[in-house]
């Protein structure tokens, strides 16, 4: 039995509220397979479908129907879904990374919200745009090492934006008295005003915040405000209080049961009791963590905890047992890759063994951590050994005199390494003697050198063709004249233009289809419809009317500026942890907090160690 396409789009409309969204999205695109003349309905079924495909996570579907929603109510002049789509389109950006693409889709909303005098999507809009700049000004910011109010001034003056459209959106939305809204916008200024090192004005927005939520019962954001709490406390040293909010954070996270959350509060309960050092009581949060990592098989989280526990068990002098942690952290760091966990492990080995008095040189820091992996490979030292001795051979004989290279200027070894290549591969060295034997090899010299070397290659990899059998004692001009006039030159072009065609068609800009429609001379109608049938003066109003604005184009312009960079291979994600807190957090922590530490350090015996305990070293290291 076959149905219509309203009665598919409300079937999927009713699973996606219904929380089925995976059903919900076979219902949409049964609807705009039967298709429909009705543009209002194919408007709400695209922006449905991409609402739909942003919750499932693939945002490049969402991406998609987005811009067929904004394309349509564009043709359609409807302000209203223009508004819409233009704040879809941009949270959509904002998540896959195009930052700047999601700044114009969101002030276009704003605009055309302030144009209709739309109260509620003017907030929309200025809390869409404080969210693209807290994302951005996080995403530039997290590959250095600042502390706090120390970013670099790009990532500052995203940060500042995201405050000033924050508070934008607050002062509207207390005007309409929104409390859930105005709930949201303390929490995101007071996440900003962290990053910003305001720590002062962080904690008093989430104080605000967690008011809000316990007035409407709303433990997820009441224990993410202990948590934010929690942190800004932690970086005004009053580590009690920030452990008081980790726990009332701890036992939210038991009342929702969701055991990454409360593997995240053990954490770092763990880590501010071994700031207060108290390394008992770290232990005990520490362990806990571990056991929650191994159950949700999170082993960058287990490798923390292994990291966390060899430290707080180094400072009781639990050496052995510091050991047993320390060597998991490193067979752990070993098997996900992380280069940065393997050297921090081969460290605190280094010195438990120093500890200890084992004596493994194996496990030296700069040595190879397994011994029977360097036994493996016995060639390779070999080989690398004799490279390091091996004296490179000259490019000109011993006995050549010229003139000697005064003390300021640089050996030019790069040149006498390809001569010894070239030798090594059998290449007559005559031809680099051409330009005198009397005179050291410089840049130019080199580049002529490989120019040969490499010439015999370059000519492997040409095309030629062959237009006569016999050559002719013609003028070069005659030449380019005949191949571009032959058969076999018609042939490269057309076989060119073949090859180069795909790619010339990506950087066409395509006049916008409507995948559903039914019939595309419904746009036509609606167009002509627009322009009236007055007379000449009226009718150009109206052709006026119906072009798009700069703005637009303007848009469509910057979103279209991105599409080459939609088909360069993406970085490899990074591994998730869902039992480690926010990582911005934790490694300003270790930062911020390293002279504590410092001052925290238990001393070695002097007769097992000459320096500092493992668990002082790898906290400068960080995890």
């Amino acid at each position: 039995m076959s149905c219509s396409c309203m009665e598919l789009a409300l079937e999927g409309e009713r699973l996606c509220k219904a929380g089925d969204c995976r059903m919900g999205v076979q219902f949409f695109e049964a609807a705009v397979e039967a298709g429909t003349d009705d543009l209002k309905t194919l408007s709400a079924i695209y922006s449905q479908l991409g609402n739909a495909y942003f919750y499932l996570q693939d945002y490049g579907r969402a991406l998609e129907y987005h811009k067929h929603d904004l394309n349509l109510a564009r043709t359609t002049n409807d302000k209203i879904g223009e508004a819409k789509a233009s704040g879809n389109l941009g949270n959509t950006l904002k998540v896959i990374g195009r930052f700047d693409e999601a700044i114009v889709c969101c002030l276009r909303h704003l605009e055309i919200s302030r144009e209709i005098e739309d109260k509620v999507g003017e907030a929309r809009a200025l809390y869409n745009l404080g969210n693209v700049y807290h994302a951005k000004g996080k995403h530039l910011g997290r590959h250095g090492n600042q502390d706090p109010g120390e970013f670099a001034p790009e990532v500052k003056e995203c940060l500042e934006k995201a405050v000033y459209y924050y508070n934008e959106n607050l002062n509207l939305v207390r005007s309409l008295s929104d409390r859930a809204a105005e709930g949201r916008a303390c929490g995101n200024l007071g996440n900003t005003h962290y990053l910003l090192g305001n720590f002062a004005d962080a904690i008093s927005f989430h104080e605000q915040r967690l008011s809000i939520a316990k007035e409407y019962g709303d433990k997820a954001a009441e224990r993410r405000a202990y948590t934010n709490l929690g942190n800004a406390h932690i970086f005004l040293g009053d580590f009690e209080l920030a452990a008081d909010y980790y726990k009332k954070s701890l036992q939210i996270a038991k009342q929702l049961g969701d055991r990454a959350l409360e593997a995240q509060a053990c954490y770092s309960l763990g880590n501010t009791y071994t700031l207060m050092r108290d390394f008992e009581t770290a232990v005990v949060y520490h362990q806990k963590h571990l056991a929650i990592a191994q159950e949700l098989l999170d082993r960058v989280g287990e490798g923390r905890a292994c990291w966390s526990l060899g430290n707080a068990n180094s400072a009781l002098g639990h050496h052995r047992l510091a050991l047993q942690y320390a060597t998991k952290h490193l067979n752990i760091s070993r098997d996900i890759g992380d280069q940065t966990g393997m050297m921090t492990a081969q460290m605190n080995l280094a010195d438990l063994k120093g500890v200890l008095g084992i004596s493994d040189q194996s496990n030296l820091p700069n040595a190879s951590v397994d011994k029977t992996e360097s036994s493996q490979k016995p060639t390779d030292k070999a080989r690398r050994f004799s490279m390091e001795n091996m004296e490179l051979m000259k490019l000109t004989p011993d006995k050549k005199t010229g003139k000697q290279v005064s003390g300021g200027a640089r050996p030019k070894q790069k040149v006498q390494k390809s001569a010894s290549v070239a030798v090594d591969m059998g290449v007559d060295s005559k031809g680099a003697q051409q330009n005198g034997s009397t005179e050291d090899f410089d840049d130019d010299g080199l580049f002529d050198l490989l120019t040969r070397f490499q010439s015999r290659r370059i000519d492997d990899q040409r095309c030629s063709l062959r237009l006569q059998d016999q050559p002719s004692p013609e003028s070069d001009e005659s030449k380019d004249i005949r191949l571009m006039s032959s058969p076999a030159s018609e042939k490269l072009m057309d076989m060119v233009a073949g090859f180069q065609a795909s790619r010339m068609n990506d950087q066409r800009a395509s006049l916008p289809t409507f995948p559903g429609l039914t019939s595309q001379a419904v746009i036509g109608q609606l167009l002509e419809s627009s322009s009236g049938n007055g007379a000449a003066g009226a009718g150009n109003e109206d052709n006026s009317k119906k072009m798009p604005d700069d703005n637009f184009f303007e848009m469509l312009m910057r979103c279209q500026a991105t599409r080459l960079e939609d088909q360069r291979s993406s970085l490899p994600l990074e591994l998730a942890a869902p039992t480690v807190p926010d990582e911005d957090f934790l490694s300003l922590i270790m930062r911020v907090q390293s002279s504590r530490i410092d001052e925290q350090r238990s001393h070695l015996p002097e007769d097992g160690a000459s320096g500092s305990s493992g668990s002082g070293r790898s906290s400068k290291k960080g995890t």
